[in-house]
């Protein structure tokens, strides 16, 4: 499974170690290029959503997004949820929402070079569970 490969999907694949590892070296150049990102957790529950949300943030040396004032308290949202974050805005938005798939959208934004703008994903929300630290990608 590469990242084009990805595209269209709704949910994440299952992957293993080594496809773990093949995606993820594809991927960093990739979030590299760009200068900051907006993202997209699809998952079965907000925990579920914040840990992958951490979990990035952590193996990317990003700084933590702050839940946006307006959202409601993670901890009392049942089910299955959606959470928007900006690295412009340094907020995330988490609210529930039903029908979605399972899976991490991250979008690479660069001003200077527009070619290297795409969204990646669905990528397994586990993707960056337990992964060394990588270099960080440019921007915030």
């Amino acid at each position: 499974m590469n990242l084009d490969g990805l595209r269209g999907l709704r949910s994440a694949p299952d992957l293993d170690d080594s496809g773990r590892a093949a995606l993820l070296a594809e991927l960093q150049p990739r979030l590299a290029a760009c200068d900051w990102f907006t993202l997209g957790v699809m998952a079965p529950s907000a925990a579920a959503a914040l840990g992958c949300l951490r979990q990035l943030e952590a193996t990317l040396g990003w700084p933590p997004l702050e839940l946006d004032g307006a959202c409601e308290d993670p901890a009392a949202i049942e089910g299955p949820v959606f959470l928007k974050g900006n690295q412009n805005s340094g907020r995330f938005l988490l609210r529930r929402e039903t029908g979605l798939g399972t899976g991490l959208l991250i979008t690479g934004h660069s001003p200077a070079d527009p070619a290297a703008e795409d969204t990646w994903g669905p990528l397994p929300l586990d993707l960056f569970a337990a992964q060394p630290q990588a270099v960080p990608a440019a921007g915030l």
